[in-house]
């Protein structure tokens, strides 16, 4: 007698960042879900240059089984277990560390990555015929006489879907088609990111050996690391007020190669180690800053769309905080789990039956009640430290003894990186409990071969 194969669920994932590729791993383990990837690039190529994840996106790798990017080798941890240290920019004096504040495993602790390390050890998890390169997306519309949302690229293909994922960065396309209202802003900072062989400062004499943050007045501030691979990481930084009509950079592009002998200029004044740190670096890029409001839903509806919400959004397509926080890869993997675990609990492996329209609706609210109240709150942090308050620092010249008091009172990011996404999504599941009684059988949802209690 032939085997029955159990009723079939399509997931399309639009991006194949981390939270997409998260998401999918999320998911591999379930016989009857259909995960596709479509990625616009050519290739997968990682844009970016060093990448933090803190204990939140560090356990989130390990419940994905992606331990290989818990590895010493692409993952660098401080020896000091300090998340960050904070450095004055004349005396090189550490005025100021962050603290693991929970219990943290030392597997777990704030690591700093090489973005295409991270891709690579994320992409060994996933099979690549998933993932279709080369798709643009253009728009999405209901076909509401079969069921199923229809996607479309702009070289005219389509594929058809029950989910819809939204993974494709802060100025997703997914995001504004269905709210054009979302669009990003430029918040006046600008990085300038390297990524060179160590051996370049090597000979540096007093070169920091951990992941360390040198202030200087003025929100001005210079963050070096080793990576894994023998590798280093420089950051520079220019800040302007985005409403200044003659505010430099307001037109850069997103990694465009940027000229070392700038931002050397920047430092000029700093000490002698942060200048023979940015003199040694040999090449940066350019990453004008940008962010938007936070939106009102994430479980999206089309015009016209009888079947209910049926798009959801991850990564910074969801939260479009401008890398504040160094928050974005962890924020991204905590998505992409939450998203697979509200998914598998409508839809356990080894159900009879696929997922009602009703049972997709709730599962993509237990999604959002999972993540939206604690990325809502890091959007706005983040707008709390743009606009008024930016332009306000530019145009007040700050003491020494002012910069001392910043680097030790500033806020406290444990919240954010030791943020608990197993927690919050069993809290959720209660606030939710008696919305959709028909799908409350299981007790176990397994993710990424994590069994995670209900």
């Amino acid at each position: 007698m032939a085997e029955t194969k159990p009723p079939g669920l399509q997931i399309t994932i639009i991006g194949a960042g981390i939270a997409g590729l998260g998401a999918a791993i999320a998911l591999k383990k379930h016989p009857a879900i259909d995960v596709q990837i479509y990625e616009r690039a050519a290739e997968l190529q990682e844009i970016g240059a060093s990448i933090a994840l803190g204990p939140n996106g560090m356990r989130t790798l390990e419940r994905l089984g992606v331990n290989n990017a818990l590895d010493e080798s692409v993952a660098f941890r401080n020896k000091s277990g300090f998340p960050m240290i904070y450095r004055h920019y004349q005396t090189n004096e550490v005025v100021s560390v962050d603290t693991h504040r929970g219990h943290v495993d030392p597997l777990h602790h704030t690591a700093r990555f090489y973005r295409a390390h991270l891709q690579q050890a994320l992409l060994k998890h996933v099979d690549l015929a998933q993932i279709h390169l080369s798709k643009s997306f253009r728009s999405v519309a209901a076909r509401n006489s079969e069921g199923k949302l229809i996607i479309t690229f702009h070289d005219g293909t389509t594929a058809t879907t029950d989910i819809l994922l939204g993974a494709d960065g802060i100025r997703s396309r997914v995001r504004t088609f269905l709210v054009p209202t979302s669009a990003t802003a430029w918040t006046g900072w600008v990085a300038f990111r390297s990524v060179f062989p160590i051996s370049h400062v090597a000979h540096i004499s007093g070169l920091p050996d951990e992941a360390t943050h040198f202030w200087g007045p003025n929100g001005r501030t210079l963050f070096t690391s080793p990576l894994g691979k023998d590798l280093f990481t420089v950051v520079a930084s220019h800040q302007s007020d985005p409403s200044a009509a003659d505010a430099p950079y307001s037109d850069a592009v997103w990694d465009e190669d940027g000229d070392v002998s700038v931002f050397r200029e920047f430092y000029q004044d700093w000490s002698p180690l942060a200048q023979a740190i940015v003199a040694a670096t040999p090449h940066t890029s350019v990453y004008p800053n940008a962010a938007a409001r936070g939106l009102d839903t994430w479980v999206l509806s089309l015009p016209g769309d009888s079947k209910g919400g049926r798009v959801t959004l991850a990564g910074d397509a969801a939260h479009a905080h401008g890398g504040a926080f160094a928050a974005g890869g962890s924020l991204a993997l905590d998505d992409a789990w939450a998203f697979a675990a509200a998914v598998m609990h409508v839809f356990p492996p080894g159900s009879a039956r696929k997922p009602t329209e009703e049972d997709v609706g709730f599962a993509l609210r237990l999604y959002e009640a999972t993540r939206k109240k604690h990325t809502d709150k890091v959007i706005r942090a983040v707008h709390e430290g743009n606009g008024e308050k930016v332009a306000k620092a530019l145009r007040e010249t700050e003491t020494d003894e002012a910069l001392r008091e910043r680097m030790k009172s500033r806020g406290d990011p444990a919240w954010i990186h030791e943020h608990d996404v197993l927690g919050e999504f069993q809290r959720a599941l209660g606030e939710l409990k008696g919305e959709n009684d028909a799908v409350k059988v299981v007790d176990v949802v397994v993710v990424g071969g994590e069994q995670v209690m209900l």
